[in-house]
Parts: structure tokens; sequence; C-alpha cells
């Protein structure tokens, strides 16, 4: 199924958020809904760099070991990272335990910190929904002009790990896009 479906209650939802009740409610309270602080920015980008290549309900239900290992996303705290918490990450059992994800998560900790208007503002600066917007998931891209321009920019702040696929999860995620389909209940909502 790629068109919107009947959810428990009967409205209309993107499909792929009825397969588990995690993302049923991941889709109704989060993704979509504008972050607009560089804490959350951050946390989204780091979340969809660690799912390349994994389940993203993988990462739902490991999120909040995410945020207990990573200091809760603040930038200042992940940017003084060192050798000692990449040891203790990749031993960290609750986490997704890749060094180069793990290490990338600092460096753009670091890179998130020397930006002058903040995480959120350049990515915000790529913000905008397709238009018109999408019936099916095959009308959803997996990046997107806005999403190689949001890349290419991270890269030349010192961002790593953040290709065009994860900055368009990121615009995704954080409401720069809304992706959900025409007929979806939270189409627009926020």
């Amino acid at each position: 199924m790629t068109g919107p479906a009947a959810g428990p209650d009967g409205l209309l939802r993107c499909p792929w958020c009825l397969r588990t009740p995690d993302y049923l409610a991941y889709h109704d309270t989060e993704w979509g809904r504008p972050i607009r602080d560089d804490q959350g920015m951050f946390e989204r980008l780091c979340l969809e760099a660690f799912q390349s290549g994994l389940s993203w309900l993988t990462i739902l239900r490991k999120r909040e070991n995410f945020r207990a290992a990573f200091a809760d996303f603040d930038i200042a705290a992940v940017a003084t990272f060192g050798p000692a918490d990449v040891a203790r990450l990749l031993g960290d059992t609750g986490i997704v335990r890749n060094r180069a994800k793990i290490e990338a998560a600092i460096t753009n900790a670091r890179a998130a910190a020397r930006l002058p208007d903040g995480l959120a503002a350049v990515v915000w600066r790529f913000a905008g929904g397709q238009d018109p917007a999408p019936v099916t998931l095959a009308d959803i891209p997996a990046s997107t002009p806005a999403s190689k321009a949001l890349s290419r920019e991270l890269k030349q702040s010192g961002f790593v790990f953040t290709g065009p696929v994860t900055a368009y999860a990121t615009l995704q995620a954080s409401g720069a896009v809304d992706d959900h389909l025409r007929d979806c209940v939270r189409r627009g909502a926020y």
C-alpha cells in the first residue's frame, strides 16, 4: 500500500505509520512538526545519520538510550567528547555501536557549535514542501535539489555523514518539508 490508509481511529494517514504503534505515535506527534531549536535539530540530524542502512524503528526504539548516551544531544556537551567517550559509546549496547556514526555525531557537534546562526537556521534556509503535495509514497523522493544543497553547505561547514538522503530525512523530520501525503490527517497540521 502506498496511498493513505485508515488508522485505528478511521482517519487517513501515511501508510508507513500503521505498521507499529511506535511509528503511529511518531507520525502523529512528531514527524513533520517544526523544530526550530538547535538541540532538537541536532538530535534529528544525528538520529537520521545513525539510521542510515537500518530500520527507523530500530532508532525509535533506542532513542531514549541515544539521548542518555549523547547528553540529550546538547551540542556544547557532545562537542567536548573525546576518545574515552567514543570508547564508552562503542560499549553502549543501548545505541547503534558504529564507530563512524559515533565519531560523526561528535564531529558534527563541533561543526554545529561553530555555526554563527545555529544549526536550525541553516536547515530552515532549505525549507519548502512539495508542490503539489505527495499523493502516494512513490511521490516522495529520497533527496531533492534542496537537500543536496543543504548537504553541500553542511559539509562545507565541517559536518560529516550528512549526504543528500540524510539531509532530506532531516528536513522531513524537522518539519522543514511537509511530506505527509495529501490526504493524511497530519498534512499541514503544523
